[in-house]
């Protein structure tokens, strides 16, 4: 059963700027959490940067890990942006998971976020899968 949240919630800053009245309106990032095979499938939607996004995402990887789900697909097909506090968050839960016997494997990263990872240095430390069903199948 998928749990599905919405991670800014109601929280939507605006900036107004100028005098065409311009209007910025931060996206939220959505994140549906469902289990496949003792695998753990984490899909994310929007951009993840800094803020409740990366929150929120912790949290849901931290209550992962708290019930012993250390085997996790992260589903990055929907992620629009990912800024240094996303990377940041990637690799540190993936040391959690390795320490424990699991691992973390990236789903259709876009090429934004594949070339933020390589420019980082961080990209060659997760194994990068084009569906669930291949990053599921990798556990076994």
């Amino acid at each position: 059963m998928a749990a599905s949240r919405n991670l800014e919630r109601d929280w939507h800053r605006q900036l107004y700027s100028g005098v065409a009245g311009v209007v910025v309106v931060e996206d939220s990032l959505d994140i549906s959490v469902r289990k496949r095979s003792e695998v753990q499938v984490i899909q994310l939607q929007g951009p993840l940067r800094l803020g409740s996004a990366v929150d929120g995402l912790r949290q849901a990887m931290e209550e992962s890990i708290a019930n012993g789900e250390t085997r996790i697909v992260l589903n990055l097909a929907g992620v629009t942006i990912i800024d240094s506090s996303g990377i940041g968050l990637l690799v540190k839960f993936l040391a959690n998971t390795k320490q424990l016997g699991g691992s973390i494997k990236l789903v259709q990263p876009n090429k934004f976020a594949i070339q933020t990872l390589k420019l980082v240095g961080v990209l060659n430390l997760f194994e990068i899968f084009d569906d669930d069903d291949a990053a599921v199948l990798s556990f076994a």
